[in-house]
């Protein structure tokens, strides 16, 4: 991954999808931004108990940020996850904010999709043969019903997409050695207790591969960023370990070339 600064503002773009000039995408680190306490500094989620002015403010510079490298920009569409498998498609007349989803889609320009998440993977799709995009938020439940898989579905259905022609890059989250899941034999499927790095703890890195694998994404297409938002407090947001805490924005936008 490479970092970017404008303003204040920092974050990270993937390496497979940095190049592309229909694409603008970012995970933006927690810099920036206007909240205090444990929500310093580019929190954007009110719901954990910031002052919601200052949430505002923050979308709003992300929104600076989007207008300054995507000039046709029109709309910033925000999923609120819940931890399932709902998708919504999505365009310029969507609404701001759409409740109960952990994944948009679009192939409209101009439109920011954009999921909230510490320590939860959250996945960028783009189609290289249709340009269609999706942003899907993914934590463990969501793991545990594929949603990954269930994009690659919805992709197909809604764009004419052929997973072989996807690109897929997951988001800092949760890893490998601070994953602990000390009821995973009720909690995960017994196809994931193979994929626990030392006992009790789980690399769901690995398993989001695997699952991408199986709906057909390409090895190569697939870019995990591989940084734990738990084990890096200066960058990250992470419910696991401060329980009280901000919440990341993953953004991807398609451009009009």
């Amino acid at each position: 991954m490479q970092r970017f600064k404008f303003n204040e503002i920092e974050w990270l773009e993937f390496d497979l999808l940095n190049e592309i000039p229909k694409l603008q995408h970012a995970v933006f680190l927690r810099h920036g931004g206007t909240s205090e306490g444990a929500f310093s500094t580019l929190n954007t989620d009110a719901h954990g108990g910031d002052n919601p002015q200052h949430v505002k403010e923050n979308i709003e510079r992300i929104k600076g940020q989007l207008k300054h490298h995507v000039p046709e920009w029109q709309q910033l569409v925000v999923g609120k996850a819940n931890h399932g498998i709902s998708h919504a498609l999505v365009d310029e007349h969507s609404q701001g904010e759409i409740i109960g989803v952990d994944g948009l889609l679009t192939k409209q320009p101009g439109v920011t999709l954009m999921m909230r998440h510490a320590d939860c993977q959250v996945a960028l799709f783009y189609d290289t043969k249709t340009d269609a995009i999706a942003n899907v938020h993914a934590g463990w439940r969501g793991s545990v019903a594929n949603i990954y898989g269930e994009t690659v579905q919805w992709m197909k259905r809604s764009f004419g997409s052929h997973p072989s022609d996807l690109l897929v890059c997951i988001s800092p989250s949760l890893g490998p050695d601070d994953a602990e899941f000390i009821n995973y034999q009720t909690e995960l499927p017994e196809e994931f207790w193979h994929f626990q790095s030392t006992p009790t703890y789980f690399d769901f890195w690995s398993i989001s591969e695997f699952q991408l694998q199986n709906a057909g994404v390409l090895p190569h297409h697939i870019e995990i960023a591989g940084l734990s938002t738990f084990s890096n407090s200066y960058d990250f947001f992470s419910y696991r370990r401060d329980k009280i805490t901000g919440r990341h924005a993953t953004c991807i936008t398609l451009r009009e070339y």
